[in-house]
């Protein structure tokens, strides 16, 4: 009788209360490339870390003299950005995309930067990124940001990569595994900042290191 009584007097299980939201179109496209990307390639991501001193240094050096030499506001998101477009000329298989089994390697670096919007995922491009100056690569990025962020991105800017720098340091993420963007052979994750402990001249130091995460075409 008592469990009778018990099993009786039970509520039955409420259904869980959620809501259902359809994804916008360029969600979907979103969506659907990633799926691709990770179906369709064999992607490999390797990380490592590198002593940020000297670039932290330089930025506050530029910083220091940013009205006497008429620079934009230039972040270490520039410094990399310029970097990469440079250390690109000496491994051309990343510079490139991979077609039908063949590789096509690019002249010029047309670089392309991961934005986070309330649409989604964009990556708009800094073309010929290889011939320009900090101050210009500083310069357009920050424009092309600001576009993707507003709606007035010009649709040309979204294609046409040739390699793609995806920055989650702002968020203090210390390591994630990119997606590629096919074609192209390569995405770079840059992490944040973190303090880490080094030998130097028979002495532990301490240092500012910062991770990269490169995600590569294994093929």
């Amino acid at each position: 009788a008592d469990l009778k009584e018990k099993v009786e007097g039970e509520k039955p299980v409420e259904e869980p209360v959620y809501e259902e939201v359809e994804l916008t179109n360029i969600r979907k496209n979103i969506a659907e490339n990633m799926y691709e990307s990770l179906q369709s390639t064999a992607q490999l991501t390797l990380d490592t870390s590198f002593d940020a001193r000297e670039i932290l240094q330089y930025r506050k050096k530029i910083k220091n003299k940013q009205e006497e030499m008429e620079l934009e506001n230039i972040t270490l998101n520039d410094l990399i950005l310029f970097a990469v477009s440079r250390t690109l000329n000496n491994h051309p298989r990343l510079n490139a995309h991979f077609v039908d089994n063949k590789l096509r390697l690019f002249e010029n670096v047309n670089l392309g930067m991961a934005v986070d919007t309330e649409r989604g995922l964009m990556v708009p491009h800094i073309f010929q990124a290889d011939l320009k100056s900090l101050n210009q690569i500083s310069r357009e990025a920050k424009k092309r940001i600001e576009e993707c962020k507003s709606g007035s991105i010009n649709p040309d800017y979204l294609q046409g990569g040739t390699f793609t720098v995806t920055n989650l340091g702002t968020l203090d993420i210390e390591s994630f595994t990119p997606v590629l963007n096919p074609p192209q052979t390569g995405i770079l994750g840059v992490n944040t900042i973190i303090q880490r402990v080094k030998e130097e001249e028979g002495e532990l130091i301490n240092y500012s290191g910062m991770k990269l995460s490169l995600t590569f075409e294994h093929r």
